[in-house]
C-alpha cells in the first residue's frame, strides 16, 4: 500500500459513519489521484475550474468531483455536465446561474450554501442575514434545477481551537435553522479540513475536506 492510500486508510478510521471524506487534489498530479481511487476513494475536491475539467477528461469516469473553491458565473458552464456538488455557492447570481446551465444541459445540480463565519475579510460565503432574506424571498424553490443540499464553511484560520470550535458550532446552528426551509435531502454540514476535521465532526460535520493530509503538502 502506498503513502496516500495508507493515508486515506488512516483518515477513514477516524471518521464515524455517515461522514463523507472528499479527497481535496487540487494542485497534485493525476497520478497521486489515481493511488487514492485504486485506494478505493472515488470523491474528490477541485478549486479551479480548468484544473478539473482537464483531470475529468482525463480521470476514470465514476470519479464524483466535487467544486470547492470560489466559483466565477462565467465558468459555471464548463462544469455543469458532469459535476457531482457545488460546495461554495455564495450568492444570488451564482444560484441562478447554476440553475440556468443546469436546466439547459438537463440536470439538476446539487448545492451547498458556503457561509462566512470566519473572522477573515478574505474568505468568502453568503452573510448570514443575507442569505436570510434570498431563501426567504422564495428564489431557491423556483429553481427547478438546484438541489440545495446544505451548508458549507470554514473555520478562522488560527491555532485558537475555542475560536474555530466557535466558528464550527455557527455553522452547525445555522443548519439547524436553515433545515424546516428545505425536504430531507438537506442532510450535508460541511466543514473541517486537514488541521481542524476531528475538531469539525465533533461539533456535527457530516462531510470534511482534507487535502494535505492525504496527498502531503500541494505544490503550486
Amino acid at each position: 500500500m502506498g503513502k496516500i492510500a495508507e493515508n486515506i486508510s488512516s483518515i477513514k478510521a477516524t471518521l464515524p459513519s455517515g461522514v463523507t471524506l472528499v479527497a481535496v487534489s487540487k494542485f497534485h498530479p493525476t497520478e497521486a489521484i489515481l493511488e487514492a481511487y485504486n485506494s478505493g476513494q472515488r470523491i474528490f475536491g477541485e478549486s479551479r475550474v480548468q484544473e478539473l475539467v482537464a483531470k475529468h477528461a482525463t480521470l476514470p469516469q465514476d470519479i464524483e468531483w466535487q467544486m470547492i473553491g470560489h466559483l466565477q458565473t462565467n465558468k459555471v458552464r464548463a462544469i455543469v455536465p458532469f459535476i457531482s456538488l457545488i460546495q461554495s455557492v455564495d450568492s444570488a447570481r451564482l444560484s441562478e446561474c447554476i440553475n440556468r446551465e443546469a436546466e439547459r444541459v438537463g440536470r439538476t445540480i446539487d448545492i451547498l450554501l458556503e457561509i462566512r463565519v470566519a473572522q477573515e475579510e478574505s474568505k468568502s460565503g453568503w452573510e448570514y442575514p443575507e442569505l436570510l432574506d434570498f431563501l426567504h424571498r422564495g428564489a431557491v424553490a423556483e429553481m427547478k434545477n438546484l438541489r440545495v443540499r446544505g451548508v458549507m464553511g470554514m473555520a478562522t484560520n488560527t491555532d485558537d481551537e475555542a475560536r474555530i470550535r466557535a466558528d464550527f458550532e455557527q455553522l452547525a446552528q445555522y443548519k439547524k435553522e436553515l433545515a424546516p426551509m428545505f425536504d430531507a435531502s438537506f442532510d450535508t454540514l460541511s466543514m473541517g479540513m486537514s488541521d481542524d476535521y476531528a475538531l469539525a465532526v465533533e461539533c456535527g460535520s457530516t462531510m470534511v475536506r482534507v487535502g494535505s493530509s492525504i496527498f502531503g503538502v500541494r505544490e503550486y
